[in-house]
């Protein structure tokens, strides 16, 4: 089959996971321990004695040994069991199950507001280099990447939500409501994509096929786009994929800022309160997540470079040549 190879890295990268988890749950359970601060105490108040607290630490599991806790939740991961909140007594599966996809639709707006602008400010820039434009553009993409999230975000409610009043400045209850959160996230990450497609556009428009697609008589915007862009794309799809995985957690301040009931804001909320097993499965939940997106960045690239879809498919095509070949030096 022309996959097999292909089917074999998706297969190997994978079982590469299962690493990532055990080192992703051994080690936030382990800072959990070293944090300071007592779930049990935290939960029942100032005004518990003793004897409460330690009673509840023992309702807790608190009171085992760590490893003895890391490898009872490892049995319960593999079961599908995250374990339940110590203060809503929830699944945090459910719960995990009912969050995310605020997280991801909110992640998946700025990201296409990030390609949609970054890429063409990118290429823009590439193709007047030099110019007046190209140092605008630079400049403001240095503003934007240095420009904290929370900050902008915070200008955006002052005007357009306080002041001009077009769109609500907590809460997604309407389309409206995801407009602040997204712009605010995005801003950064098109910023960094311009940058990347900026960088990657100069070093392919030096190339010599773009010299003799301009002899052969195209035109400037088919040199640009069909071919340049198209070789440019595989650094700028590393930085999608590394940035959209990235932002699953970076969301978490668009989500605090804007009332969102995200997975982010959640995690958050869990930590200040020392919800162990929600802080456990929702970081497990994005290091997971994350692996994956990067799998999928790594099969994208062989569907647009076609050097690095060779090395997937025709693997049985390659063999047989090789074959033919020995057996001619051979005689």
């Amino acid at each position: 089959m022309g996959y097999e190879r292909l089917t074999r890295y998706i297969i190997r990268r994978l079982l590469w996971m299962i690493p990532v988890v055990l080192g992703v749950t051994f080690i936030v359970m382990l800072l959990l321990e070293l944090t300071p601060g007592d779930p049990a105490r935290q939960l029942l108040g100032t005004f518990a004695t003793e004897e409460q607290i330690e009673q509840a630490r023992e309702e807790m599991g608190l009171n085992r040994p760590l490893i003895t806790r890391y490898f009872d939740y490892l049995y319960g991961v593999t079961k599908g069991d995250l374990g339940v909140s110590y203060f809503t007594k929830g699944n945090v599966w459910d719960d995990i199950m009912v969050r995310f996809p605020y997280t991801l639709l909110i992640v998946t707006i700025s990201m296409f507001i990030a390609i949609c602008t970054g890429i063409p400010i990118g290429v823009y820039a590439a193709t007047h280099q030099y110019t007046w434009k190209d140092n605008a553009s630079i400049v403001a993409s240095l503003f934007c990447v240095s420009m904290p999230n929370f900050w902008f975000a915070l200008i955006l409610v002052n005007i357009f939500a306080i002041k001009l009043g077009w769109v609500p400045s907590l809460g997604v209850e309407t389309w409206k409501g995801w407009i602040l959160p997204s712009v605010a996230l995005s801003i950064g990450y098109s910023a960094t994509l311009a940058r990347q497609t900026r960088s990657s556009m100069l070093e392919q428009i030096r190339q010599d096929y773009v010299t003799t697609a301009r002899a052969k008589g195209q035109t400037e915007r088919v040199v640009i786009y069909k071919h340049a862009l198209k070789n440019a794309l595989i650094p700028i799809i590393t930085i999608v994929g590394s940035v959209f995985g990235a932002s699953l957690g970076g969301a978490v301040i668009a989500e605090t800022i804007f009332a969102i009931p995200g997975l982010g804001s959640y995690t958050l909320s869990a930590l200040t309160s020392r919800d162990y097993p929600v802080v456990q499965g929702s970081v497990l939940y994005f290091a997971v997540m994350y692996s994956v997106i990067l799998l999928l960045v790594d099969i994208v690239y062989s569907m647009v470079d076609p050097r690095i879809r060779s090395q997937f498919v025709g693997t049985k095509k390659r063999k047989k040549e090789k074959k033919q070949r020995s057996e001619v030096f051979s005689q």
